[in-house]
């Protein structure tokens, strides 16, 4: 059966418009972005068939190089779209380390003979009738097919490893493809659950799950994803098994904590996202005093239920903890919420509170790598009446950070990150490497040293760091969009940067790093109308800001590329 690839054709009960872009099923009606839809009219275009995910990279993407969950993630948006569940599919199947399968029934709008069916080219997608797989109508079958299937998923997540599989293990560590994904157990960190309206409570919770996170992270023989991606489920009701097919991650770590005056209650779970059995489980009565030994022994617990093999400087360093201070510690952490809030007011209390910690606290290495950002911060932004004298103060609190605790990745990030905005690329890269070789899981590692290779004149490797970033940061923040954008705006390829920093823009409509790069790329792509409208945005953002201003700001090492950026932010409308 021919259909024209804008024609409708059925899903099961779903009605398919691929030219409206809608699902329509009864009364219900979806709209599905593009790639999603292209995705769903190649699966109907080889019902029954098992779909590799090379296959779709191929033939979808065409080629292009794109992220590892951008397929996973497309997927995602069209079981939602069809209301399927991963684990019981109607629709769509997952077929473990092959790809996937189409097993609804598809029905063209005309019903025209299925020996008619050619092969797909997108000019003309091939839509062709089929029923269930007989094994599916035979209860029998699918019985022993499920049972068989859970037999294999959990030998595959809970088999001891053997000295062979270690060896392949300890040769992948750092590569984060498909196949390591599949040879390394993977983990999600969920936010510790803690009881309402005490931020207190809410602090430690966050600290908890975030040192956790950081512990796991750096461990060459785990893949474990970002905490920017596990805040996402913040006070969410989510089973773990979605979270492992929205993620693809074999382990899921849920907990909850209660806060007591000097009491302290921690529940964890370690939960098999392929089965949904507990593969660990604790409660621990401590005192308060005693949470960062709790922290450890947690991390140690989960090393050992997925029989994680550590080297011995892993080992030393998952057994350090930032700071044995609980005041600093609550302090650090209410300076961490308060700074996402990114506005200059904000960061000052952040600062504030830092400095708190550290008076608590003075040898607390990652409070004053923290209080060194909120200083480069301050530069970045024009927030200061003395750029110089900043950066100088920001470069002596990194350092400090890095000398009292060079344990952790979060204080070489702080003296990359004050390195790049000092235009010392040399220095930011091996900090962020150091920060990377420490944790090999390091998400926002990855992402600055996009930015530096960017900054740098290396677009290209930056793409590939912001990939490898992504690739662990699934619902990444809109700095990581940032940082494609202006890759591509260097590469010249302005419709795909211009693709990007709208996607930064809709998540951070007060971004003027974002406005910045969209201005001049809409200025190369000739859309001067929108170019001086983003312009206009960022005098009404930022007054001050000035062709100059960023000329001595934006730490470009290429003299030419910075002279092309700010003409055609000239050509936007910036004063001088």
């Amino acid at each position: 059966m021919k259909t024209q690839g804008q024609k409708g054709f059925f899903i099961d009960d779903w009605q398919v418009s691929p030219q409206e872009g809608l699902l329509i099923r009864d009364d219900e009606t979806v709209r599905l972005e593009p790639k999603a839809m292209e995705v769903l009219v190649y699966f109907a275009s080889r019902p029954g068939e098992v779909i590799t995910r090379e296959e779709l990279e191929r033939d979808v993407w065409r080629g292009a190089l794109v992220g590892y969950d951008a397929v996973t993630n497309t997927v995602i948006k069209l079981r939602k779209a069809l209301q399927d569940n991963a684990r019981q599919p109607r629709y769509i199947a997952t077929i473990p380390k092959k790809g996937y399968q189409v097993i609804a029934p598809i029905t063209d709008q005309a019903e025209v003979k299925t020996s008619e069916s050619v092969a797909p080219d997108y000019g003309e997608s091939t839509v062709t009738r089929t029923s269930q797989p007989s094994w599916l109508e035979n209860k029998t079958g699918l019985a022993m097919a499920a049972l068989f299937l859970v037999v294999a998923l959990f030998l595959v997540g809970l088999w001891p490893q053997t000295p062979e599989m270690t060896d392949v293990i300890n040769t992948q560590a750092t590569d984060n493809s498909a196949d390591n994904r599949e040879i390394l157990p993977s983990i999600v960190v969920l936010p510790f659950e803690y009881q309402a309206n005490d931020v207190k409570q809410e602090n430690i919770a966050d600290g908890i799950t975030e040192d956790i996170i950081t512990d796991l992270s750096r461990l060459s023989n785990l893949l474990v994803i970002a905490s920017n991606t596990s805040n996402k489920f913040k006070g969410q009701q989510v089973s773990p098994e979605q979270v492992g097919v929205d993620l693809n991650v074999g382990y899921v770590l849920k907990g909850s904590i209660r806060r007591v005056g000097e009491e302290l209650r921690v529940n964890a779970q370690l939960v098999n996202t392929a089965t949904g059995f507990n593969v660990w489980a604790e409660r621990y009565d401590r005192k308060t005093s005693e949470v960062f030994a709790v922290q450890n022994e947690l991390t140690q617990s989960i090393v050992r239920a997925l029989t994680v093999k550590l080297t011995n400087q892993e080992k030393q360093q998952v057994a350090q903890r930032a700071t044995d201070s609980l005041k600093a510690y609550d302090f650090f952490q209410e300076g961490q919420r308060i700074a996402k809030i990114y506005t200059k007011e904000t960061n000052v209390q952040a600062r504030e509170l830092y400095r708190e910690a550290i008076a608590h606290d003075p040898s607390y290495g990652r409070a004053y790598g923290a209080m060194a950002v909120t200083l480069a911060f301050d530069y970045q932004r024009g927030w200061t009446h003395s750029p110089a004298v900043t950066l100088d103060r920001a470069l002596e609190l990194a350092k400090k950070g890095v000398s009292l605790n060079d344990a952790i990745p979060q204080t070489y990030w702080a003296l990359s990150f004050v390195h790049l905005w000092r235009k010392e690329y040399e220095e930011a890269e091996k900090a962020v490497t150091k920060a990377i070789d420490i944790a090999p899981n390091y998400a926002d590692g990855y992402g600055l040293f996009s930015l530096i290779k960017s900054f740098h004149g290396q677009p290209k490797k930056a793409i590939e760091l912001n990939d490898k970033a992504i690739s662990l940061n699934p619902y990444y923040s809109f700095e990581y969009l940032v940082s494609y954008g202006l890759a591509y705006y260097l590469l010249g390829d302005y419709e795909t940067a211009i693709a990007k920093l709208e996607q930064a823009q809709a998540r951070n409509v007060n971004a003027i790093q974002v406005k910045v790069y969209l201005a001049a790329c809409y200025v190369k792509a000739g859309r001067q109308e929108d170019a001086e409208w983003v312009g206009d945005e960022i005098k009404i953002l930022n007054p001050t800001a000035t062709i100059s201003g960023l000329e001595k700001v934006i730490p470009m090492a290429k003299l030419d590329a910075k002279k092309a950026l700010l003409e055609d932010l000239r050509k936007a409308g910036l004063p001088e």
